[in-house]
């Protein structure tokens, strides 16, 4: 990997997993962060700006590679899975940075330093052949956090809907916790030196579970927000193991700053208010789909064709059945980098394109 062979410092921001080269602030070029000068992310559809297009497995294209995705800020398709911008982009432009692109475009390209994208949607925090030993099967890609990055929010979707038992899916969960330990500890080894460590955003407001899960017993929903509460509270467990990892491998890398994003925290926050961030139309009904209560039909799903979409996706939370809109991302990405969801504080002073000044809602 071309990082590799960098002699500057680099930033990782897990998610998904993104790094950051720092730079001292004399030689920053107007415009740009004082802090950083180059952002490159590792991920799944969360992060994926673009690979899906690219690295299609025989070319068969997935759902987000088809209109309507990217019609709010593009006004084409770009493999992104939202209607626009995705956290990633927002912590680009925050930075002063352009916006990433695929990296099969970018290993050659004057302008790589400033940064690439190597996530690609599908993509698993554990590897094909362990999943598969645990009746998992992942069809969309081969790739796993072993060979580019991720979360492990696919390792646990592919399972839940796959009807695999619920105590076999809590027994992976310190499996992929330490798959994630185990790239940052490489990525830090490689000369990371500012980790941004992303947890599980609350899966039990996602259009495709609150359809799949659907309940007759009103004690199975948060009573604020009408979420599955089993299915948030083990993202809650994810998220405890991995801050865990994060304090123990902190205690290796004294002099690596790793930080805890918080999307579960910043996501419940509009989700229990939705319309004290402008989400007027739902929190929990996807924008685009196929019908149904939650507008998500596993035979029709966005991109598809006869799927429809909202004529205003900024007052919906979710895009589709598990992806936000631009709205809800740009929300996630300001709480990180300016409000009181990352552990430590991001510093304020490397930021040169506030969220704040993008008529971002805000309810703190």
């Amino acid at each position: 990997m071309a990082m590799a062979a960098s002699t500057l410092p680099v930033l990782l921001l897990l998610l998904l997993l993104f790094s950051l080269s720092s730079a001292a602030a004399a030689a920053s070029p107007a415009g740009r962060s004082p802090c950083f000068t180059s952002l490159f992310s590792f991920g799944d559809s969360i992060t994926d700006t673009g690979n899906q297009l690219l690295l299609a497995p025989d070319g068969v294209l997935g759902h987000c590679c088809f209109p309507p995705y990217g019609e709010t800020y593009f006004g084409r398709q770009t493999g992104r899975c939202s209607d626009g911008r995705l956290i990633v982009d927002f912590i680009a432009e925050q930075l002063g940075l352009p916006l990433l692109t695929p990296y099969p475009g970018k290993l050659h390209s004057n302008d790589f330093p400033l940064g690439a994208n190597f996530a690609e949607g599908g993509a698993t925090a554990l590897d094909f052949h362990f999943l598969a030993e645990k009746g998992i099967y992942n069809t969309h890609t081969n790739l796993s956090l072993q060979v580019e990055g991720e979360i492990g929010g696919i390792d646990y979707n592919r399972a839940f809907f796959e009807d695999v038992a619920a105590d076999e899916i809590i027994a992976i969960v310190p499996y992929v916790v330490a798959e994630i330990g185990k790239s940052i500890k490489q990525l830090v080894e490689l000369g990371a030196v500012t980790i941004l460590i992303p947890g599980n955003l609350p899966i039990g407001c996602w259009p495709g579970y609150l359809t799949k899960f659907w309940s007759p017993n009103k004690e199975d929903y948060d009573p604020l927000s009408g979420c599955l509460v089993w299915y948030n509270n083990f993202a809650q467990h994810h998220n405890i193991l991995l801050q865990q990892e994060i304090a123990r491998l902190q205690k290796l890398y004294p002099h690596t700053n790793l930080m805890y994003g918080d999307y579960y925290g910043s996501a419940t926050r509009f989700h229990r208010h939705p319309e004290k961030f402008g989400f007027t139309g739902s929190a929990v009904v996807a924008c685009c789909g196929g019908g149904g209560p939650y507008n998500y039909n596993e035979s029709l799903i966005c991109g598809n064709e006869g799927s429809k979409a909202c004529a205003e996706p900024s007052t919906y939370v979710n895009w589709d059945d598990h992806h936000f809109t631009e709205a809800a991302y740009k929300i996630v990405a300001k709480d990180v980098l300016e409000g009181p969801f990352s552990t430590p504080r991001f510093n304020a002073s490397c930021l040169v394109g506030r969220a704040s000044d993008d008529g971002l809602h805000s309810a703190y």
